[in-house]
């Protein structure tokens, strides 16, 4: 427990200012002078509050100011609203003060960072969202923005512990969704690391802590592995006079947990654990000849995996990052990642964005590139008028997509997210030719709207004035910007029959002394899941829907509420055991959330259901979510549904945990692998049945070359029930592999 001492607090507040102060080494006293202004004016104000930890709150402001000078490179302006980010929200001071005392720029910037909920309309599906986007619209004005929303959030990780759990479940995802893709995108390396890395500590904190010990107990025998492999490059180096420096840095607990779940391996088979950086120190002007003769260095010594060559530096990705990737066979016949920088690129791959102006002079083609991104970014947020949640989603899609590169006829080259189709890039080049886009010749032929791109393509648009938007459209695209084009543009066709269909609707309303308003309109929306009045409007006039649908509408609401469907099938659970159920722990909390209930009804008949995305069992992680006209969905934390829920819609989780000793059986599967010999099924039914008692519910297997593979649906009672069918199947001589599938898939560690 922490408790206050003013003294040592205000030696702990001087020390952490000192610190920023030598991250930050300002060589003008002028700036030092306006820094310690803001630092003063934030003490002042916060002086008052505290963490949840206890700690004095000046402190989250000025390591937050320290991030941003020492981990991303930013300067003055960037740290006086670090310091000032959340004085507007959290005191008595407006934004007013703010530019009266620092100016309007300043005032600019800590209006994008300030969260002000009263403005959002409060029965939006989910305030996080509008937040968001209200912050990334900012991003027009100024990408320091997002810079310092991101060094906010890192602190925030990073002292996450102090928070209650379903507030580090929810936390943890929006920033595994939303914000080290962003970090990604500005190419803060380090920071998106360390933000994946700090959310599967939570997320998935065994896994974490099983990854990580094994990261340390092989550290030793790596480093040893990695002086042996570096040496013949280093001599090589030292003959050819180069000026360099090689580091050796272990992947990202979360980067190896995910390649392990997408090859279905255990750690022990992930061979790059490490990666070997070689940067070297060498004048603008040859630094791409400079790294190609040290890539030739290495191959003299290595043999190169051909398919994963990775040149980064003749077309930088789309952030700026620039380097050239290898993978080659060392001598033991492990395979080996290798990056090769200069010290500019080094500083840009770790800083990012702002290094970018440091070097902007040396490096025409990264500037020009991180400027179209973000042009990307500006023309996607002003062109888009659809819901908050709507807009997350595109806008997480843009950022986690790697990208490929295109020609125009006049060999203009234009990069696009992967899987790209004709009409994404006629839709780059400008909105009316994306409208009026019939085909397209692709290297000189022939190709259809949908027809998906590859790097190296050249592309030449056909275009007809006859041609317009249509509904299936958003099937051909991946790009924000052309389904934002496409919904406008079937949205102001729309709207030519909006009128029409009001007016129909009005006679039909009239027709059950019903009034056209919000209240009457949602649930004809809801129903017939319309997003907008103007799509009902719309089919209305088009006669699609008519006076019996609207009619059926009205006539089942007076029958039952939202709720009832979920009160109808409660799910009972044996309640033997003196500890909660999961039924007795949903009730609990839905009892303590009057946010999230607003009716009048039994709550003690409330049912979920068990969500076949990631079929949780008791052991797992879970969460509950709540949504009107269904059973409460209950998920694994770890599951990419779950993940997306939980950093978007805050206000209808609940936090949720097992009884271990739920009585009834949970589907959940396993997978084998082994060898094809007799009797082989016929030991692991017995296991299964007679050993452990459990019941299968489907068994498929597939043989092929003298090999097995099994898919095994099946119930069991908790994960320490299914990790012992695992290990009992594990000690079968021909079982080579065994572990639990389901989304997400689970390599057993």
């Amino acid at each position: 427990m922490y408790i206050p001492d003013p003294e040592q607090e205000r030696r702990e507040i001087i020390k952490r200012y000192s610190s920023l102060l030598r991250a930050w080494r300002p060589s003008v006293q002028k700036e030092k002078k306006i820094v310690r202004k803001a630092f003063n004016f934030a003490a002042e104000a916060h002086k008052d509050m505290r963490r949840r930890t206890g700690e004095p709150y000046i402190y989250h402001p000025l390591e937050v100011a320290r991030i941003a000078a020492e981990e991303m490179g930013l300067g003055k302006t960037s740290i006086i609203c670090a310091l000032l980010h959340d004085v507007v929200e959290d005191t008595e001071y407006t934004l007013t003060d703010i530019e009266l005392l620092f100016g309007k720029k300043v005032a600019k910037i800590i209006d994008g960072l300030t969260k002000i909920k009263d403005i959002f309309d409060h029965t939006s599906t989910s305030i996080q969202a509008e937040n968001f986007k209200r912050m990334l619209l900012t991003l027009s004005d100024d990408v320091r923005v997002i810079l310092i929303k991101l060094a906010d959030r890192l602190h925030n990780m990073r002292t996450l512990d102090a928070m209650p759990q379903h507030k580090q479940l929810k936390i943890a995802s929006e920033t595994t969704y939303l914000y080290a893709p962003l970090a990604y995108r500005f190419g803060l390396y380090s920071i998106k690391s360390e933000l994946e890395d700090l959310s599967l500590k939570y997320t998935e904190p065994e896994i974490y802590k099983t990854i990580s010990k094994k990261l340390q107990e092989s550290e030793k025998q790596r480093k040893i592995f990695t002086n042996k492999f570096i040496y013949p490059i280093n001599k090589s180096l030292n003959d050819k006079q180069f000026k360099y420096e090689i580091i050796s840095r272990d992947k990202s607990v979360f980067s190896i947990w995910d390649k392990m779940k997408k090859k279905e391996i255990p750690f022990e088979e992930v061979y790059d654990l490490s990666a070997i950086r070689i940067i070297i120190d060498t004048p603008p002007e040859i630094e791409k000849v400079d790294c190609w003769r040290v890539y030739s260095i290495i191959t003299d010594y290595y043999r190169p995996n051909i398919d994963r060559m990775r040149d980064w530096i003749s077309i930088p990705k789309a952030n700026g990052y620039e380097a050239l990737h290898t993978t080659v066979m060392s001598k033991e016949g492990q395979w080996v990642e290798i990056q090769i920088r200069t010290k500019r690129m080094d500083e840009i791959a770790e800083k990012g964005y702002a290094a970018h102006w440091k070097y902007k002079d040396s490096s025409g083609v990264s500037e020009r590139n991180i400027n179209n991104w973000l042009e990307r970014i500006r023309d996607m947020l002003q062109g888009s008028d659809s819901d908050a949640l709507d807009f997350i989603n595109d806008f997480q899609g843009f950022l986690i997509t790697d990208e490929i590169y295109l020609f125009t006829p006049h060999g203009e080259l234009r990069n696009l997210p992967v899987n790209s189709t004709v009409l994404d890039f006629a839709y780059a080049i400008h909105s009316e030719i994306g409208n009026t886009c019939i085909g397209a010749k692709v290297n000189y032929k022939l190709m259809p709207l949908n027809f998906k791109l590859k790097s190296g393509d050249q592309v030449e648009i056909i275009t007809s004035k006859k041609q317009k938007p249509q509904e299936d459209w958003f099937n051909y695209v991946v790009t924000a910007r052309a389904r934002t084009h496409i919904k406008e543009a079937i949205k102001e066709e729309k709207e030519k029959y909006a009128v029409k269909g009001k007016s129909k609707l009005q006679k039909y309303f009239e027709q059950l002394n019903l009034e056209i308003n919000n209240i009457n309109l949602k649930p004809l929306l809801q129903k017939y899941n319309y997003t907008s009045a103007i799509d009902l409007y719309f089919d209305i006039a088009k006669n699609f829907i008519g006076l019996k649908e609207i009619k059926d509408c009205y006539v089942e609401i007076g029958k039952e509420s939202w709720l009832s469907k979920v009160i109808k099938k409660p799910f009972t659970i044996s309640k033997t055991s003196d500890k909660k159920t999961l039924t007795e722990t949903i009730i609990d909390e839905l009892e303590d959330r009057s946010d999230i209930l607003m009716v009048d009804t039994d709550v003690q008949k409330i049912s979920y259901d068990i969500s076949n995305c990631c079929n949780p069992i008791p052991g797992d992680e879970i969460m509950g979510f709540i949504e009107p006209n269904e059973a409460i969905k209950i998920h694994r934390t770890n599951c990419p549904v779950a993940i997306n829920l939980m950093s978007k819609y805050g206000n209808k989780i609940i936090k949720t945990k097992w009884n271990d000793k739920e009585t009834i059986g949970f589907l959940t599967g396993i997978k084998i692998s082994g060898i094809d010999k007799r009797g082989f099924i016929n030991e692991i039914i017995k296991i299964i049945t007679e050993n452990l008692n459990l019941n299968i519910k489907t068994f498929h297997l597939e043989s092929n070359g003298g090999l097995i593979d099994a898919t095994i649906m099946l119930y069991v009672y908790s994960t320490k029930n299914l990790h012992n069918l695992i290990r009992h199947l594990k000690k079968l001589p021909d079982v080579k592999k065994a572990g639990r599938i389901n989304s997400p898939r689970e390599p057993l560690i």
